[in-house]
């Protein structure tokens, strides 16, 4: 039983996990693209909650997000 314990730095270096490919990109992305500017320019235009019921649109914020990373790709 001789076992040494973790610090709080231990555990938290030994539980690290190194950063993907997707994160880092994601993380640039966000950085990189001017968001609210642009979701202010297409908020006027984009479907908002009918009377009628129906689905509800997706939020606008990660429905741009999703065209810009198929452009990308």
């Amino acid at each position: 039983m001789g076992g040494k314990q973790l610090g709080f730095g231990d555990y938290e270096q030994s539980t690290a996990k190194k950063q993907t490919k997707r994160e880092k990109f994601l993380a640039e992305m966000e950085q990189v693209v001017p968001w609210q500017p642009l979701i202010d320019l297409i908020e006027p235009f984009y479907p908002k909650k009918g009377s009628k019921g129906g689905r509800p649109p997706f939020p606008l914020d990660t429905m741009l997000r999703i065209q810009l990373m198929q452009h990308w790709y």
